[in-house]
């Protein structure tokens, strides 16, 4: 998952250049692909604030129903952020609470011993 939203961000940032129409089309696509599969992924988490933040991602790149801005300076910042989220999402790493390390030896637990547990010698019995 990690390397296909780099795919995503480094798409985003080839969008800066002047390419033909071709590639904003599959621009749509790919980041449209990305979004719903980390929506997908937080949804499924409980991470209800960062879905809706690709939910935004989704509407503004889907492709089955383009929004036009009609300006490349418009379009520009919004691929720069587009491509920095998935960015931050790739190689943010998941804080795990640190657990202390636990030492080696164990603590066995103490058995009683009572004096009926003796074991007598059959020899003095008999005697």
């Amino acid at each position: 998952m990690k390397v296909f939203l780099v795919i995503c961000a480094l798409c985003c940032f080839a969008a800066i250049l002047k390419l033909p129409i071709e590639y904003y089309t599959f621009l749509r696509i790919i980041v449209s692909l990305g979004a719903l599969l980390l929506i997908y992924v937080w949804t499924k988490q409980k991470n209800y604030a960062l879905a809706i933040v690709f939910v935004l991602v989704l509407i503004l790149f889907n492709p089955l129903f383009p929004i036009y801005l009609h300006r490349k300076s418009i379009w520009i910042p919004l691929d720069i952020i587009t491509g920095l989220l998935f960015l931050i999402i790739a190689f943010y790493k998941k804080s795990e609470p640190v657990k202390q390390q636990e030492t080696a030896t164990e603590i066995l637990p103490v058995q009683k011993t009572y004096s009926r547990d003796r074991i007598v010698s059959v020899k003095r019995e008999i005697q």
